[in-house]
């Protein structure tokens, strides 16, 4: 999860008010949070990846003073209109087909803000940007450049520029091919014949989305005006990400200007105005377990909203940067948070049932015995990190529908490749390395998923192979007490002629083998690897198997 740092006299500048740090230290876990770290004046905070709104610690402080009462309701933020305009040419419709923009003026820049900003920008590319394929951010010295600007597709051999952090000017071929940021991000541009650049009215390049802004509009301590652009192929991301930025530095004392974006429709950015969202107080109650109505007003205003009742229907207006507030649930579980779950009264569900355990108790005897360690990891992947880096064909996937990271978008199908990454965050630690897990996977049946246990494991050594992963299954299959065929498998995941699958009365219920070089490579792996995958209900005796 997203991890925020900031000084205390920072944040206690922000909200406005002097609050004792163990008291800031017991109520920030109370709004979705953990502390991760405490060193002298500098704090940590680990963020639950559904606040975006609170990946900085102006965004944090805006919290901070709602929830201490010290603020009530929702901020509300003067975003005056601006002569400045960015026009949407035709040219970027295909490519890039969305932006939206803002100015803040008077911002009083601070080494504690530069860095705030910079890592906001980052989290926020990461998480609801897709790591910037759905949206990127800009964040530029006004000053710099004059407007009016456009927004707009050229030629990668059309324009050069010095891009940020250059001595020397480049063309947008060069930047993919020599810059850093161009390395890294160039495949979200694969293909196209025309990049999307923003200009201003001379032709100065102020940033090439969603790769890397111009050196020319380099933000600094100096900086006093700055233009915010927010790109993208998602109107809803692009707008979202506009709105937490530039509120963010609005908390820093500076003034919110909006830009006119001339499109096929013109509208004014950003746009803060409240969402309006009913939510039935006998459904909150009845949720939460107790009646909400006496304290629901107080609640959500802790939180950050504002809220009146009509009736038996809560009326809430949701922040413009609350991107979170998708459905009334939302809503009842920020009435929870405000209440305080510490005032909730536990109580014992009305109707109980009782079933007996299913126990891998055997399985993990002998992967330990067999000199395994064992290790977690989440259950949630992407296709690219379960099919391709694997060398395999796609198949059907349950899929999230509204992930919060591009690497988090689907409900793994194999524990291997969560595996091998592990492998591959280790490369520094001594061979042999042997890992394995107890995890689910959903697969997919007849059209309708189906949760399976699986047991994997993997083994990197210079002179490991097939023959020892055979020996490994073939002893936790005799240790599990399971008669099984091992016949010769062919699976892009594996090295032809060093792949077995393991069927038990006709059925496949496992596969292992020597991993091919190509996947080693695309985990970057340097040394040879066997894997095994077993369906761990298929290991368990009959007694065991309820």
């Amino acid at each position: 999860m997203p991890v925020i740092t900031f000084k205390y006299e920072d944040l206690v500048g922000l909200i406005g008010k002097k609050v004792d740090k163990e008291v800031l230290l017991q109520k920030i876990p109370m709004i979705g949070a953990e502390i991760d770290n405490v060193d002298g004046d500098n704090i940590s905070v680990e963020f639950f990846p559904d606040r975006p709104d609170l990946l900085s610690v102006e965004g944090l402080a805006r919290a901070m003073r709602s929830f201490l009462g010290i603020e009530k309701g929702m901020k509300k933020y003067d975003a005056a209109p601006s002569s400045i305009s960015i026009k949407v040419d035709s040219s970027v419709k295909e490519i890039r087909p969305f932006v939206s923009a803002a100015v803040v003026r008077d911002v009083k820049m601070s080494e504690d803000f530069i860095i705030s900003l910079m890592e906001l920008q980052e989290k926020l590319h990461f998480s609801i940007g897709k790591d910037r394929k759905k949206m990127a951010i800009g964040i530029h010295n006004l000053d710099a450049v004059t407007p009016p600007f456009t927004y707009k597709g050229v030629k990668p051999s059309e324009i050069s520029f010095i891009p940020l952090g250059e001595a020397v000017e480049m063309d947008l071929n060069e930047i993919l091919r020599k810059h850093e940021k161009g390395i890294k991000y160039a495949h979200i541009l694969e293909k196209l014949e025309r990049y999307p650049i923003i200009v201003d009215k001379n032709g100065n390049v102020l940033s090439f989305p969603p790769i890397i802004n111009g050196e020319l509009t380099a933000v600094d301590l100096f900086t006093e005006n700055i233009f915010i652009d927010v790109t993208g192929i998602e109107r809803k991301a692009v707008d979202s990400a506009l709105n937490i930025v530039a509120t963010a530095i609005a908390e820093r004392g500076g003034k919110l200007e909006m830009v006119k974006v001339v499109d096929s429709e013109t509208r004014n950015t950003p746009d803060l105005s409240p969402s309006q969202m009913e939510v039935n107080i006998d459904y909150a109650s009845r949720i939460l377990g107790f009646s909400v109505r006496k304290h629901v007003i107080e609640s959500i205003e802790r939180m950050g909203f504002d809220a009146s009742i009509e009736k038996n229907v809560l009326n809430v207006d949701i922040p413009p940067w609350r991107t979170d507030i998708l459905h009334p649930i939302d809503v009842v579980e920020d009435i929870a948070i405000g209440y305080g779950y510490d005032k909730i009264s536990p109580e014992l569900p009305k109707s109980m049932t009782f079933g007996s355990s299913l126990s891998y108790e055997k399985i993990h005897e002998t992967m330990i015995g067999l000199g395994f360690n064992e290790v977690f990891t989440i259950s949630l992947s992407n296709e690219e990190e379960q099919f391709k880096k694997m060398n395999i064909e796609p198949r059907e996937v349950v899929s999230i529908e509204n992930p919060i990271s591009g690497r988090h978008s689907c409900i793994r199908v194999s524990l291997l490749p969560s595996l091998l990454e592990i492998l591959s965050k280790n490369r520094h630690n001594d061979l042999p390395q042997m890992i394995y897990e107890v995890g689910e996977v959903v697969e997919i049946a007849n059209g309708r998923p189906q949760n399976k246990t699986m047991v994997s494991g993997v083994k990197i050594d210079a002179k490991t192979g097939f023959t020892e992963c055979k020996s490994i299954v073939e002893a936790i299959l005799r240790n599990t007490g399971i008669k099984a065929d091992v016949r010769e498998k062919k699976s892009g995941a594996f090295i032809d002629g060093r792949c077995a699958s393991i069927s038990k009365g006709g059925r496949q219920i496992g596969y292992f083998g020597e991993i091919h070089p190509s996947v080693i490579s695309n985990f970057e792996l340097d040394y040879p690897v066997i894997a095994f995958e077993i369906y761990a209900s298929e290991l368990l005796s009959p007694s065991e198997d309820k």
